[in-house]
C-alpha cells in the first residue's frame, strides 16, 4: 500500500507532463514565439495535435511563417523542451502552460496572455489579489519612501505587491511588501535564472520566500530592452489595478498604466511636485482620470477590497509633537518630503546658522526629519 500512494493518479501525472512537453517544444521551436503557438493551438485545439499535424496542413495556419513550419517538432526544438525542464526542475522552477488550473485566470483573459509562466515560489500567490506599483528607475527621495510604505501598508491589508524588480520605485515597493510581511511577485524581463539588476541581488534572493518570481521568458534569456514593455502587461494582467509612483513624460511606467486601462483594471497615481520632471507623467495621468491616491484607502476603496488591519495610512501627515519649539516648528513646517539644503532653510526661516544647526540636530534626534547626503534635510512621512 505505502509504494501506491506514492503514485497514486499516474496517468494525471503523466497526462500533465505531456501536454507541458508539447508546450515547451512549440514555444522553443525557433522563430515561432507565444503568438504563434497560440495561433497553432487555436487552429488545432491542443499542442500535442499541432506536433502530430503534417506540414502542409501547419501551413493552412495564417500568420505562420513558411520557414517555420519544418522546425515544427523538429530535434532541435524537442532537445530544447528536454533541457529546458531538466534545468528548471533543477533550480526549482516551476512552467505553467497557459491551460495549468494553476494559471492565474486575470491574466489568462487578457488579450496577449503568455502561453508559458515560469515561477519560482509558492503557485498560490498567483490566485492571491494583487495590486501593481511601478515607477521611475531615477526616482526621488520622496516616490521612493511613498513607494515602500504604501507598498507595505498594502501588504498588511492583504494585497500581494506586484513589481518588476527595477531599480527605483519597483525595488522600493517590493520591499516595503517584504518588511511589512506580506507577499510580493516581480516580473522578470529576462530568464528566471538570470539576476538583473544586479544591485537586486538580495531582492530577487528574499522574494520566493515570500512571493514569486515570475517571466514569460525560457530560462538564459538575457535582460534586452524590448523585453521590458512586454514583461510590464503581465505585471499589469496579475493585478486589479495599477499604481503609478513618479514617472516621467516618457517612463515607461506609463506603457504599463495604458496596458491596464486597456486590460479594463484600474490606474491610481500619486501626484508628486508640480515642478518635478519625475510626476509629469503622473500628473498627466491624473489629467486622463486616474485615481488620486493619499492614503491606502483611496485604493482599497475604489477596488472594494475588505482591509484585513485597520489603522490610519495619511501620506501627508505632519509631525508636529508639543515637545516642539517655536525654531523647531517654524522648520519643520517649511521641510516637507522633497529635501532642502541648510542654506535653504536659513535663507527662508530667517533664522541664524547657529539656530538653525542646534534645531535640525534635535529634531534628527526626535525622529521628525532625515539627513541625506550632501546635508540636505527632509520630513520623515509619518503614519498618524
Amino acid at each position: 500500500m505505502p509504494m501506491q500512494s506514492k503514485n497514486l493518479y499516474p496517468q494525471k501525472t503523466a497526462e500533465k507532463h505531456d501536454n507541458l512537453d508539447a508546450w515547451l517544444t512549440l514555444y522553443l521551436t525557433p522563430g515561432l514565439g507565444s503568438a504563434g503557438c497560440r495561433k497553432l493551438v487555436d487552429f488545432f485545439g491542443t499542442p500535442q495535435q499541432v506536433l502530430k499535424t503534417s506540414r502542409d496542413q501547419l501551413l493552412r495556419v495564417p500568420g505562420i511563417r513558411k520557414n517555420v513550419v519544418p522546425l515544427i517538432n523538429g530535434p532541435e526544438a524537442r532537445n530544447a523542451a528536454e533541457q529546458e525542464l531538466i534545468k528548471a526542475q533543477k533550480a526549482g522552477i516551476s512552467i505553467l502552460t497557459i491551460d495549468d488550473q494553476n494559471y492565474p485566470d486575470l491574466l489568462r483573459n487578457i488579450h496577449d496572455p503568455p502561453v508559458l509562466l515560469y515561477v519560482k515560489g509558492d503557485l498560490n500567490n498567483l490566485s492571491r489579489p494583487c495590486l501593481g506599483i511601478v515607477g521611475s528607475r531615477a526616482a526621488s527621495t520622496y516616490g521612493l519612501e511613498v513607494a515602500e510604505k504604501l507598498a507595505g501598508q498594502l501588504a498588511q491589508r492583504g494585497l500581494t505587491i506586484v513589481s518588476g524588480l527595477a531599480l527605483g520605485i519597483d525595488g522600493a515597493a517590493h520591499r516595503g511588501a517584504l518588511k511589512a510581511k506580506g507577499h510580493t511577485m516581480a516580473v522578470l524581463g529576462c530568464g528566471l535564472d538570470v539576476v538583473y539588476p544586479i544591485q537586486h541581488r538580495q531582492l530577487y534572493s528574499d522574494i520566493p520566500q515570500a512571493g514569486a518570481l515570475i517571466s514569460e521568458y525560457p530560462l538564459g534569456t538575457k535582460p534586452e530592452g524590448f523585453r521590458f514593455p512586454a514583461r510590464n502587461r503581465i505585471i499589469s494582467g496579475l493585478s486589479l489595478g495599477v499604481l503609478i509612483v513618479e514617472a516621467a513624460k516618457r517612463s515607461g511606467s506609463l506603457i504599463t498604466a495604458h496596458l491596464a486601462l486597456d486590460q479594463g483594471r484600474e490606474v491610481f497615481a500619486i501626484p508628486g511636485r508640480v515642478d518635478s520632471q519625475k510626476s509629469e507623467g503622473t500628473h498627466r495621468l491624473l489629467q486622463e482620470g486616474a485615481k488620486l491616491v493619499q492614503s491606502v484607502d483611496d485604493i482599497l476603496e475604489e477596488l472594494n477590497i475588505k482591509c484585513e488591519v485597520q489603522f490610519h495610512n495619511s501620506i501627508s501627515t505632519l509631525t508636529n509633537p508639543e515637545s516642539l519649539n517655536q525654531a523647531e516648528k517654524k522648520i519643520l513646517t517649511l521641510l516637507d518630503v522633497y529635501p532642502k539644503s541648510i542654506d535653504e532653510i536659513i535663507q527662508e526661516t530667517g533664522l541664524t546658522v547657529q539656530k538653525v544647526n542646534e534645531s535640525l540636530l534635535l529634531l534628527e534626534l526626535k525622529g521628525c526629519i532625515e539627513v541625506l547626503p550632501g546635508k540636505q534635510y527632509k520630513r520623515k512621512i509619518r503614519s498618524g
